[in-house]
């Protein structure tokens, strides 16, 4: 039977200044490192600023900007939005298997060749 010195209500607590102070930077950095996965794994939350200098602004949308819009691009943006959506729907498949997948094609049906009535009997050879 051993005995383990070092959980003895007795013990000494043996934790050296260096150690100390890596495991605090250690911790540090695993907070921001689950910042950083949030933030990646959650788009739609809002973004915080702690800057009070950083800002911008949008020289597009002021009333004295000029109206810069043609027919082509208007008719290019429409398409991007709609590859947009398509490509949402793509991800929103891709993240979450858990969601039933709706056919639309009619002609789109399996059929298993190998229980049906009409399949020939196959067995075994070790039968």
């Amino acid at each position: 039977c051993g005995r383990n010195y070092f959980n003895l209500p007795s013990a000494e607590v043996t934790e050296d200044p260096e150690e100390s102070m890596e495991r605090e930077q250690i911790l540090e950095d695993m907070k921001k490192m689950k910042k950083l996965a949030v933030d990646y794994l959650h788009p739609e939350l809002p973004v915080t600023v702690t800057d009070p200098y950083a800002c911008g602004r949008n020289y597009f949308n002021r009333p004295s900007a000029e109206v810069t819009e043609d027919p082509e691009e208007s008719m290019e943006r429409e398409q991007i939005l709609e590859d947009m959506k398509k490509m949402k729907k793509l991800a929103v498949d891709y993240l979450h298997p858990e969601l039933p997948v709706t056919v639309t094609d009619p002609y789109a049906c399996g059929r298993n060749y190998f229980n049906r009535p009409s399949a020939k009997v196959t067995e075994d050879p070790e039968e």
